[in-house]
């Protein structure tokens, strides 16, 4: 398997940090993200896939709650934290800040635009995760965490209200969810998305149906 050793020493590193507290941040989540990182860069024209791969790992290595004030600060705080790791891996200076500048890149509420092709394929990776089958498990786990309702019993799809994705998790697919195809950096990572996100509508509708 090609970068088998720089796995699994990833994998070690992350297994040790991980405290098991959040299960949408967890080892599977980085490894997902890996995949569909190396699928997206791979369709793209290639890109560094040590950079990628480390990256995917590093990316959430300080996880704050969506509702912490520092929420922002994650990533940098995540690339930071990654230098010392990289180095010990044995990466490269150039290729740590390469490594670093994705992780920075990679958050939605970071804004900062990637600029490297191994960056566009982390960020658009990370966000599939909110997307398809995976993005409805998790923005019920992470609603049920911050103590969200599901969603609004007399309006559940906010047609005579705002919408309010703080208190109603039906009510971040719009806030937030399906408007996330249109924030992909790579083409294969749009078309990825489209798919996922139709997996959110056909629930919608669903529920909405059973809802009557």
């Amino acid at each position: 398997m090609p970068h088998k050793d720089l796995i699994d020493r990833l994998e070690a590193e992350f297994l040790a940090h991980d405290d098991g507290s959040d299960a949408s941040h967890d080892i599977h989540h980085a490894r997902r993200v890996m995949r569909a990182a190396l699928r997206i860069a791979a369709a793209e024209g290639g890109g560094d896939e040590g950079v990628i791969i480390a990256a995917a790992y590093l990316h959430d290595w300080v996880n704050l709650p969506k509702n912490d004030p520092n929420r922002s600060r994650a990533s940098a705080l995540s690339a930071d934290a990654a230098r010392p790791i990289l180095a010990a891996l044995g990466f490269a200076p150039d290729r740590i800040e390469a490594t670093c500048h994705a992780i920075l890149a990679h958050s939605f509420s970071a804004n900062i635009p990637p600029r490297t092709l191994e960056a566009r394929a982390l960020q658009d990776a990370d966000r599939l995760e909110a997307l398809g089958a995976i993005g409805l498990a998790r923005v019920f786990a992470i609603a049920g965490r911050l103590g969200s309702s599901l969603f609004d019993g007399d309006d559940p799809f906010a047609e005579n209200r705002p919408l309010d994705d703080r208190r109603y998790a039906v009510d971040h697919f719009e806030v937030k969810l399906l408007r996330l195809p249109d924030t992909m950096q790579t083409a294969a990572g749009r078309a990825m998305a489209e798919e996922r996100a139709e997996v959110m509508r056909r629930f919608l509708r669903s529920l909405a149906e059973e809802l009557g």
